[in-house]
């Protein structure tokens, strides 16, 4: 039974939504990163020891080790491939992924011209993937929250100014530590990217409260990374299934951070069984010891989602995605037909 609903999970045309691409480098990937641009190469064990940790905060510092080690064009096609490569194989047909160009920019002198090239790398690697994996993917340029107003500037007008020629970068998210700074004072940031064309994603109430995702809201939010405290709210839970807004839950995320005490535990059950508009999401795969597949998996094994479910999930991914209608559509029909 468990080999037949692996497969079905597999063969489950499906979407990754929260998903940031320096979190899918791998421990090997960062030892040949290292061995590219460290005097001395880090070892495959002193790499993976920076993929354990125990709480949010260690969570950052190991994500800081892989983003420094990030440095040319050729890394980040590398990086980029390998992920697509990794979500085809899942049966992920179309992705949005999170770039940080706020670490980018902070690790070249904010200088917005260094952006160009790597940029230029990660458009080859997505075209190659269309090409020969059938798989789509649009950008999200993200920027760090506890960072100035000024930096998520230049990051959201970068992504206004590429957008006219790259279709594929589709919106921007603000990430990085809630705790330290919230939404506000991105409001008018977040207005100016609207008027644009960009899609507006946000991550909010993953180590915060309701009032953290409200905020988020009020400046204008179309989906809400993590979602997580949403379930303390119930006032902001009708909120969020009248709006329509879309949950990029991120269990085994949560779990690992620290903020969540189990798979089984996680608020993803009651919110679906409420009607609101939940996607499962991976964050950063490489980090946690998980990928899409084994969400959905374990969405089915520790939370008792049926294979109906997972079908109803998968579809989610697809309607909160920014993908055009009639692309929508065509997926959707074949999440119905796909067999279980």
């Amino acid at each position: 039974m468990m080999a037949q609903i692996e497969d079905f999970i597999r063969r489950l045309p499906k979407a990754e939504l929260h998903l940031h691409l320096e979190g899918t480098i791998l421990p090997a990937t960062l030892v040949e990163l290292s061995a590219r641009h460290d005097e001395r190469a880090m070892t495959l064990p002193e790499a993976e020891a920076l993929y354990r940790f125990t709480d949010f905060t260690g969570f950052i510092e190991g994500f800081k080790a892989v983003t420094c080690r990030l440095r040319d064009p050729e890394d980040y096609e590398l990086a980029a491939w390998r992920m697509m490569e990794r979500l085809a194989a899942q049966g992920v047909v179309h992705a949005e992924v999170y770039i940080s160009v706020g670490v980018i920019y902070l690790w070249r002198n904010h200088d917005p011209a260094c952006f160009e090239p790597i940029f230029a790398a990660l458009e080859r690697a997505r075209a190659r993937a269309a090409r020969e994996l059938n798989l789509s993917l649009y950008w999200i340029f993200d920027a760090v929250r506890h960072f100035s107003v000024a930096e998520a500037e230049r990051v959201f007008r970068k992504a206004a100014e590429l957008r006219t020629g790259y279709p594929s970068v589709i919106g921007i998210g603000l990430g990085g530590d809630e705790r330290r700074a919230g939404s506000a004072r991105f409001h008018a940031l977040y207005a100016e990217a609207a008027r644009a064309g960009l899609r507006l994603t946000n991550h909010a109430g993953e180590t915060t409260g309701p009032e953290a995702i409200w905020e988020a809201l009020a400046i204008g939010s179309e989906r809400i990374g993590h979602a997580l405290s949403a379930i303390q709210d119930p006032v902001l839970l009708e909120e969020l299934k009248q709006r329509n807004i879309a949950m990029e839950m991120n269990p085994t995320s949560n779990v690992r951070t620290g903020v969540c005490a189990s798979f089984a535990g996680h608020p993803l059950r009651r919110c679906f069984d409420q009607g609101l508009l939940v996607t499962v999401n991976s964050d950063d795969p490489a980090f946690f010891g998980s990928d899409l597949a084994s969400e959905y998996l374990l969405a089915y094994t520790q939370q008792g989602f049926s294979g109906e479910e997972l079908r109803q999930l998968a579809a989610n991914s697809i309607r909160a995605s920014f993908l055009p209608e009639a692309a929508k559509a065509n997926w959707l029909d074949c999440i119905d037909t796909t067999a279980e």
